[in-house]
């Protein structure tokens, strides 16, 4: 049976006999009155169409796993809601005599102290050391089954901060999506690929723009000669635009690590797409004068119209952030290296109205 809307689906099933009334009465006894009652409606649609289809028990079993997977993750994360986190990538198999492993310690110290969560994959060497600097109250784990035994590290394991994951997609997908930053130590394939798929995910606009800081070594060349390769081939040949390198930030130390993360939130707070306008909500409002440059100065990054600043007045917002300033514009959706230039731009401090 091909792809249809749900829409029409629904009416190929009822025009079958299906009574999709018992359904709409299962989700009001389970989720009354919920504004999320149409989607769970056409996550049972979904099943129905598949049962229908019924081509593939292999297919059934990977639906069925990564629901399960996204459902346990969803309610594990619930009483983590609101903190912001940090999420750090790196080999596991960095010795604990190496300056790196003492370094990334060190970031995990740091960001706890700072008040910020510390997710990694849970394993040994990098993950291992930034959860053993922040602490278990600063950590989460999302580790990996794998055919081979992977125990998790000494901070996270057997506790409710560990989270278990069966399927790499899923993983990768709260690894970001849970993550208000990224900080990437050098490592291996495992860590290149975080790194690339991070970057095309922010570059494409898939995933909200957040801080991603390279960490090296004092004298380190990992991050460097890297950075050298994506010049010299990538952007050299057009294969990514000059400004994409404004997503980067390489650092040789935990201290700057994070305090390019706090800079980072020190007047951005999050941002969101509101039909085809894109909104970014600020701790302080622009003054005139900035507000003024940045029409100038970033006009390449709207489709039409001005950078409008106002007041919390979205009735679809979430009423925890009515107190925060709007920044809305028809954003083109393309250079996200450029809307991270904007950011730093609202970030400093020169450039906020003064209190009243």
């Amino acid at each position: 049976m091909p792809y249809v809307p749900n829409d029409a689906l629904s009416l190929h099933f009822q025009s079958n006999g299906v009574d999709l009334s018992k359904i709409e009465e299962q989700l009001n006894l389970v989720a009354p009155n919920s504004p999320n009652l149409p989607l769970y409606h056409d996550m049972m649609l979904t099943v129905l169409r598949m049962a229908h289809d019924d081509r593939n028990r292999w297919n059934a079993k990977i639906t069925l796993q990564a629901l399960r997977e996204l459902d346990n993750a969803f309610r594990v994360l619930e009483q983590f809601r609101g903190r912001r986190k940090v999420t750090v990538f790196g080999s596991a198999r960095t010795p604990l005599e190496h300056p790196l492993y003492a370094l990334a310690r060190e970031l995990g110290t740091k960001l706890a102290a700072a008040d910020l969560m510390v997710i990694t994959g849970a394993g040994g060497g990098i993950m291992a050391a930034a959860h053993e600097g922040a602490g278990l109250d600063h950590s989460l784990g999302f580790n990996i089954t794998l055919p081979f035994e992977q125990h998790a590290n000494a901070t996270v394991d057997g506790t409710g901060n560990l989270l278990p994951f069966h399927f790499f997609f899923t993983r990768k997908l709260f690894f970001v999506k849970e993550a208000d930053a990224l900080v990437l130590c050098p490592g291996g394939f495992g860590t290149l690929d975080e790194a690339l798929e991070v970057l095309t995910l922010i570059q494409t606009g898939k995933s909200p723009l957040v801080p991603i800081v390279l960490l090296d070594a004092p004298g380190g060349t990992f991050w460097e000669v890297a950075l050298s390769f994506i010049r010299n081939e990538l952007e050299a040949n057009r294969y990514i635009l000059p400004t994409d390198l404004n997503l980067l930030r390489l650092v040789y130390s935990a201290e700057e690590a994070v305090a390019e993360i706090n800079q980072f939130y020190s007047n951005f707070h999050s941002s969101r797409w509101l039909k085809n306008t894109f909104v970014i909500r600020m701790h302080h409002a622009l003054s005139e004068t900035a507000l003024a440059h940045m029409q100038r100065e970033f006009a390449d990054l709207h489709l039409s119209d001005d950078f409008q600043q106002y007041g919390h007045q979205d009735e679809y917002d979430e009423e925890q952030f009515s107190h925060l300033t709007r920044l809305a514009f028809k954003f083109n959706g393309r250079n996200h290296g450029r809307l991270r230039a904007l950011v730093d731009y609202i970030n400093l401090r020169e450039n906020w109205a003064q209190p009243l």
